[in-house]
């Protein structure tokens, strides 16, 4: 996730495809790696393997990806950069509306995979999906949804925005926010499967197809909410001084 400021003196044709590609690739990678690998008998990865998968996909999108598009891969990322005066608000909508139709693609082909094993159903198994009350992987209630999502999306807006700041060293910045990413998914995948990313969580609900689509609301609602958040307290603390 790099300044974007280059999109706006070029067309959005290749940096809206990145986007995609991006998104597709980090929900194939994180999510996938959850539904085909996480309880594996025997080999299972469990969370940390699921963790480091996410942070894994979105380390190596942002160094494939990131000199097109920026490498949001993720509306709420998409809004921080804009809050923060570092995205051009006319290309936020295009931006988060291939973001996703990536994460869809993405959920297109993991259930096509998972669907090769006898007796798989995604309605059954959750597919992944981001969940609270008994949906939650541990239990928790709604209100530690909204605290976590809210907290962990405006902590990972201000990794964002602090490695690619023109202050912080050059080409780290995939790392740093790979290793936030993975960061956030061990703490929060008991909570709630970890969302921070409407898109991710809008590609894996919609073939769940019950109460993932019902409990959408909130993760698309608080990490929006979080994004922004990130964004206002990046541009007052952290933002360069331009004067």
């Amino acid at each position: 996730m790099s300044d974007n400021t280059t999109v706006t003196n070029r067309g959005l044709a290749k940096p809206l495809t990145a986007e995609f590609l991006g998104t597709f690739w980090l929900v194939l990678g994180g999510a996938g790696s959850a539904v085909l690998a996480a309880l594996v008998p025997d080999i299972g990865i469990g969370y940390a393997g699921v963790a480091l998968a996410f942070g894994l996909t979105v380390l190596t999108g942002v160094y494939a990806f990131g000199a097109i598009s920026g490498g949001h891969f993720n509306p709420a990322v998409t809004v921080g950069l804009v809050v923060s005066g570092r995205f051009p608000p006319k290309n936020a909508l295009p931006y988060i509306i291939v973001q996703v139709i990536g994460g869809l693609f993405a959920g297109l082909v993991l259930y096509v995979v998972a669907s090769g094993k006898a007796g798989f159903s995604a309605s059954a198994s959750g597919f992944a999906s981001n969940g609270y009350g008994e949906h939650s992987p541990g239990g928790y209630s709604i209100h530690a949804a909204i605290v976590i999502e809210f907290v962990l999306t405006t902590f990972f807006v201000l990794v964002i925005l602090g490695a690619t700041d023109s202050r912080a060293p050059a080409g780290f910045a995939g790392i740093a926010i790979g290793l936030a990413l993975t960061l956030i998914h061990l703490i929060s995948i008991p909570v709630t499967n970890t969302s921070v990313n409407p898109a991710r969580s809008t590609g894996v609900a919609l073939f769940q197809g019950g109460w993932a689509i019902e409990q959408l609301w909130l993760f698309w609602l608080v990490p929006l909410f979080g994004g922004v958040f990130g964004g206002v307290v990046y541009k007052f603390l952290l933002s360069n001084d331009k004067n």
